[in-house]
């Protein structure tokens, strides 16, 4: 005797879960990607923590009035690595990929653009976060530097600030930079502005006529922003370091847009 079969009726997909599913998987394989990618994953942790062993590490007994060295630097260092992470993780990383193609092949996709680019600046904030937290283990255990709860909750939250920031810039550069270029231009970009800005080094440890610079580049901002938190901040208001920064993102993403959809119309 032939039976019928009972069909159920599936539950309906949520569209808001599944998109999130989207985004983390994303996410967590573009981290992975960037993780296993030995080139970037050891230089980007490795550099600021071994530039900061070799002159933060070794001046921890040192002080210029009230400034702790070791831990003026520490904020330097942050600041450094954290920038590097972006830049590299998502300038270098996303200029690669446009032009092997992997760019069309993901829009052709039905997965959303935004969960592409979401997954870039979540990687290099992970990665920004990785390299702060080792700055700081290392600044604590071995450099004499001391951290308040307070500080510590406000140098992770910078970090995150700072990444998204500089997210924008290392978009325009992948828009902008062919990818066998990439690495070098962002290196000829990237260390003059982290010298430039006092990040290696106290400010006022340099060339007074670099002390007139400084204010210009958004590296100095937020380094300041870093510094205020430790209350080796310069003069200027915080105010004035946050639109700053504020106006740099803005402005990096504005002129992504703007190339991004004159590409467009070329195409």
């Amino acid at each position: 005797m032939a039976t019928s079969a009972i069909a159920h009726p599936l539950p309906p997909v949520n569209g808001y879960i599944h998109t999130l599913s989207i985004f983390r998987k994303e996410t967590k394989y573009e981290f992975l990607k960037l993780m296993r990618t030995k080139s970037f994953s050891l230089s980007t942790i490795g550099f600021p923590v071994m530039f900061y062993v070799l002159f933060g590490i070794a001046n921890r007994n040192a002080y210029a009035g009230n400034v702790h060295i070791a831990k003026y630097m520490l904020g330097g260092y942050a600041c450094f690595g954290l920038i590097g992470a972006t830049l590299f993780g998502i300038g270098v990383g996303l200029a690669s990929e446009r032009a092997a193609g992997w760019l069309e092949l993901k829009r052709a996709s039905p997965m959303p653009v935004s969960a592409y680019l979401f997954a870039k600046c979540a990687s290099a904030v992970a990665f920004g976060v990785i390299i702060v937290s080792i700055l700081i283990a290392v600044g604590t255990s071995f450099g004499g530097v001391s951290l308040s709860g307070v500080e510590l909750v406000k140098m992770l939250g910078m970090t995150i600030v700072g990444s998204i920031s500089f997210a924008s810039m290392g978009l325009l550069l992948a828009l902008l930079v062919p990818a066998n270029a990439a690495p070098a231009i962002i290196n000829l970009i990237y260390l003059p502005m982290s010298f430039l800005s006092g990040l290696w080094m106290p400010l006022r440890l340099m060339p007074h006529w670099l002390h007139s610079i400084a204010p210009a580049l958004p590296t100095y901002h937020l380094s300041q922003l870093m510094l205020s938190i430790f209350g080796y901040g310069d003069s200027m208001s915080l105010a004035t370091h946050w639109n700053a920064l504020l106006g740099f993102t803005l402005l990096m993403l504005g002129l992504s847009w703007l190339i991004f959809h004159r590409k467009e119309q070329n195409a």
